[in-house]
Parts: C-alpha cells; structure tokens; sequence
C-alpha cells in the first residue's frame, strides 16, 4: 500500500471520528441536561461555554478541525493527481522452445551440434536499458553472448544458440541476464537440462 493511501485512509477515519465525537458528546450533554432535570432548554454547561460564535468550544475546535482536515485532503489528492505513482519497474525474461512455447526445450544433443532457444525480454524499467545474455554450461562461459538495446515496453525475442564442449548427462544450461554494465546478474538465470551424447 503506497504512503498517500494510508494517509488517505488516516484522514478519512478522523472525518468520521470528528462526526461521531461531536454526536457523542451532544448526547452526553443532552443526557446530562435531563438526568439533572434542568427545565430551560436552552441551558448550556458553563464549563466549555464560550462567546463569539454563540457555540460550545469543543464545537469550534471540531469544527476548525475539521475544515483543517478537508483542506489537507484535497491538497494530497491534488498532489497524487499531479504526481502519479510510477509503479513498479522490472524486466520480463523468459525462454521459449520449439513452436515459441515454454515447453519442448532440446533434451538430447549430438556432440559437436548446436541446440537453439528463443529468449524474450521484455522492458518495463521506465527507462532505456541496455541488456547482455551470457550462455553458461555447467558453470563454464559457453563464448555465447549477446547485447540487447530496448526502450521503455518494448520487447524483443531471438534466437541463442549454445554449444556443449563435453559429453554427459544431465547438463545445465543457463540463460543469464545482466543490466548495462552491472556484473551481477540482473534476475535469476533460466536454464534447461540437455544429455550431450556422441555422435
């Protein structure tokens, strides 16, 4: 929950405070009036009697309060209205087999042959990034890397091909995404599992 709303919601709850203290504390006056028996009704409690507006001041002060309180509002509103909040920023990276679907990954390779995905980014940073896919198989660079410029909502798919230098089973190959120059991954890797076997 952004910091306006829970201001919003603060305010609205002492708006609705300032009507049901005010009803209250009438009440409770008014029972007083007639628990004491008082026969003029238009007797008032000295205590808080005050002149000028012909009221109570606890009904000033609410009043003052309240008026207070509306402007504040408005004035967050204006400021939420002439400053949206800008949302979360992120990146989509996903990886697409055969047919641009998420399934049907290469599972078996020939040694000395390529196997081929389809890599999609998607930019939702609010900004212009410049984007770097590195290939790792088994925790070693695969020499397989590649640059992505995209602007704010804008997407691009390719495909990456890599190719393991050893034959064994149950190879890892991982997709990882960098964020300009930042040597540190920008979000989880994707990878896939591949058996290379000889040809």
């Amino acid at each position: 929950m952004a910091w306006w709303q829970i201001v919003l919601i603060i305010l609205v709850s002492i708006i609705v405070g300032f009507f049901l203290g005010s009803t209250l504390s009438k009440l409770i006056l008014r029972l007083i009036q007639k628990r004491n028996n008082f026969s003029d009704p238009n007797y008032k409690l000295e205590l808080i009697k005050s002149k000028g507006w012909g009221q109570f001041t606890w009904d000033r002060l609410l009043t003052t309060t309240l008026v207070l309180i509306i402007l504040g509002t408005l004035g967050i509103l204006g400021y939420v209205i002439t400053n949206p909040n800008a949302g979360e920023t992120f990146t989509e990276f996903y990886i697409l087999g055969q047919g641009g679907k998420a399934a049907d990954y290469p599972q078996v390779l020939t040694s000395g042959r390529e196997g081929r995905v389809t890599i999609g980014i998607i930019n939702h940073e609010r900004v212009d990034v410049s984007y770097r896919i590195a290939v790792v198989i088994n925790g070693k660079g695969n020499n397989e890397e590649l640059t992505v410029n995209l602007a704010h909502e804008q997407r691009w798919e390719g495909v990456v091909t890599f190719a393991p230098e050893t034959i064994g089973l149950n190879q890892k190959v991982e997709f990882r995404l960098y964020k300009d120059d930042e040597v540190e991954q920008y979000v989880n890797p994707l990878y896939i599992w591949v058996d290379v076997i000889e040809y």
